[in-house]
C-alpha cells in the first residue's frame, strides 16, 4: 500500500473502545498528520514540529515548504485542479480526523460513547472562533454557505417599508434568496452594479453608499464574487453602513480559508462560510457569524434537539438542526490546526502569487485574452476569470479536463469565462501546464 495513504487505515477496533481521553491522545497526541505534515514527508531523524515552525526556524524554505503541504493532499498526480473556488480536497489530517471518529461513532452510537463529542464541538468552535477572530458565543456551526445565508435572510425582520441592497455579483443563490423571501413579504429589493473593470476601492465603495437610503435596512455582498473574482473592501462597506444603521451580511465563501479574516476588525454584522471550499475542511460544514448583540433580535428558521439549552447562547441556537454528523463537526478543529501548522498569512500569500501568475502568464502567452478578474492584489484574491475569442465556452471545461488533465470551471453572465482558481496544493509548474493548455486550445 503506499506509504501517503497507510495511515488512514491503522485504525482498530480496539482504538474504537477507548476511553475518551485516551481516544483524543490517540487523536492529537503527537501525531505528524494532524500537524500538517505527511508521514512521507517527515525524515526520521527530524523532531515533530508544525511547518510553520520548521519554516520561521529556517529548517525549511518556501519550496519546500510547499512541496511538503502539496504532499497532505491527495489530488491524482496528473490532475491539475484549480477549482477551489467551487470544491476543495481535504488533505489527510483532515480526512484521517473524519474517518477514525467516524468509526469510532459507527463502532459505538451509545450516548455515553457520543458525550465526548459535546467536547469535540466546543473545540471546533473556539478553533474557529479564534481563527476568525471572533467570540466563541459568535460562531454557529452549521452545513454550508447557503443556509448561513438564509439563516439570516429569514431571520430579520423586514416591513413593506424596508429596502435590501443588494450586489448583482453575489452568488445567485444567495439573491434569489433575498427575491424568494420580499415576494413574500413585500420589502423591496436593490441590486446594485460596479464596474465590470474598477480601478480602486474608492469606486466600488461608492457605488453601495450612493444606494442606500433612509428605508434601506440590510446590505448584503459576497467578501469576493464567485462570478468576477472582485474583491470588495468588506471593512470601508461595513462601516459605511454601521453609520446608517444597515445591517451588513458579508458572503465569505471566497475568503474563509484563504484570505487573513478578523471579523471584528471588518466590523460586519453577519458573515458567512463553507468549509468544502478554501478551507479545506470536511464537506458539508459551515459557519455562520452573528453579532453578539444581534443574536436576540434574528429569528430562527429551523428549531431543533438542544434549543432550550441553546435558546440564550448567541448564535449556537442556530445550529440546533437535528442529528448531525458529529465527525465532521469535531473535524473543524483539524482543519484550523492544518491552516495553523502552515500560518494562514502564508496561505493567502502563496494563493495570491500563484493567481497572479494565472494572470501575468496569460497575458505573456496568450495575446487577445480578456481578463475579466481586475490585476490588482487590492481588488481581487484567489479567483481568475478570463476569455478569449478563439475559445469555445460551452465545451471548454470538459475539453480542459479531458485533453489536458486540467479542473476547473466556466462561468457565464457577463463575465464569462474560464475560472481558475489556484489554491496551496499547486504548483508554479501546474500553472505554467494550465495557461499553456488555454494557449493549445485558442490555437
Amino acid at each position: 500500500m503506499n506509504s501517503r495513504f497507510s495511515f488512514l487505515f491503522n485504525y482498530t477496533f480496539e482504538e474504537a473502545e477507548m476511553p475518551r481521553r485516551g481516544f483524543l491522545k490517540g487523536m492529537a497526541g503527537g501525531s505528524a498528520a494532524l500537524l500538517g505534515i505527511s508521514q512521507t514527508a517527515c525524515s526520521n531523524d527530524d523532531p515533530i514540529l508544525s511547518l510553520r515552525e520548521r519554516s520561521a526556524a529556517g529548517a525549511i524554505d518556501d519550496g519546500k515548504l510547499w512541496q511538503q503541504v502539496r504532499q497532505n493532499f491527495p489530488v491524482t498526480g496528473s490532475l491539475v485542479m484549480l477549482n477551489a473556488a467551487n470544491l476543495c480536497p481535504s488533505p489527510y489530517p483532515v480526512q484521517k480526523a473524519v474517518f477514525e471518529m467516524t468509526r469510532d461513532l459507527d463502532s459505538d452510537p451509545s450516548f455515553p460513547n457520543r458525550d465526548k463529542y459535546n467536547d469535540y464541538r466546543e473545540e471546533s468552535r473556539r478553533a474557529i472562533a479564534e481563527y476568525l477572530g471572533a467570540g466563541v458565543d459568535e460562531i454557529a456551526l452549521i452545513r454550508n454557505t447557503s443556509e448561513g445565508n438564509n439563516i439570516v435572510i429569514n431571520g430579520i425582520e423586514l416591513g413593506r417599508d424596508d429596502e435590501v441592497v443588494i450586489w448583482d455579483q453575489n452568488h445567485p443563490t444567495a439573491n434569489i434568496a433575498w427575491d424568494v423571501r420580499a415576494e413574500r413579504f413585500g420589502f423591496q429589493v436593490v441590486r446594485i452594479s460596479t464596474p465590470m473593470v474598477p480601478e480602486s476601492k474608492d469606486e466600488l465603495i461608492r457605488t453601495f453608499t450612493d444606494a442606500f437610503t433612509s428605508r434601506t435596512r440590510a446590505v448584503a455582498f459576497s467578501h469576493v464574487s464567485n462570478v468576477s473574482g472582485i474583491t470588495l473592501p468588506a471593512r470601508e462597506i461595513c462601516s459605511a453602513a454601521r453609520e446608517r444603521n444597515i445591517l451588513t451580511l458579508v458572503d465569505g465563501a471566497q475568503t474563509f480559508g484563504i484570505e487573513v479574516v478578523d471579523l471584528h476588525n471588518i466590523g460586519c454584522d453577519f458573515y458567512t462560510g463553507s468549509s468544502h471550499k478554501w478551507f479545506c475542511g470536511p464537506k458539508e460544514m459551515g459557519i455562520l457569524y452573528i453579532r453578539r448583540e444581534l443574536s436576540e433580535m434574528l429569528h430562527p428558521s429551523i428549531v431543533g434537539v438542544g434549543w432550550e439549552g441553546a435558546v440564550n447562547s448567541g448564535a449556537i441556537k442556530f445550529e440546533t438542526l437535528g442529528q448531525r454528523d458529529d465527525s465532521r463537526i469535531a473535524a473543524m478543529k483539524h482543519a484550523v490546526d492544518f491552516h495553523n501548522s502552515i500560518d494562514k498569512n502564508k496561505v493567502e500569500s502563496r494563493t495570491r502569487k500563484l493567481a497572479g501568475l494565472v494572470k501575468s502568464e496569460l497575458k505573456r502567452k496568450l495575446p487577445g485574452v480578456i481578463i475579466h478578474t481586475p490585476e490588482s492584489e487590492e481588488l481581487s484574491s484567489g479567483i481568475v476569470i478570463f476569455t478569449h475569442n478563439n475559445i469555445n465556452l460551452s465545451d471548454a471545461m470538459y475539453r480542459l479536463y479531458r485533453d489536458y488533465r486540467i479542473g476547473c470551471a466556466v462561468m457565464g453572465g457577463q463575465f464569462a469565462g474560464i475560472r481558475f482558481s489556484p489554491h496551496i496544493y499547486n504548483t508554479e509548474e501546474q500553472i505554467d501546464r494550465a495557461v499553456d493548455a488555454v494557449v493549445d486550445m485558442a490555437g
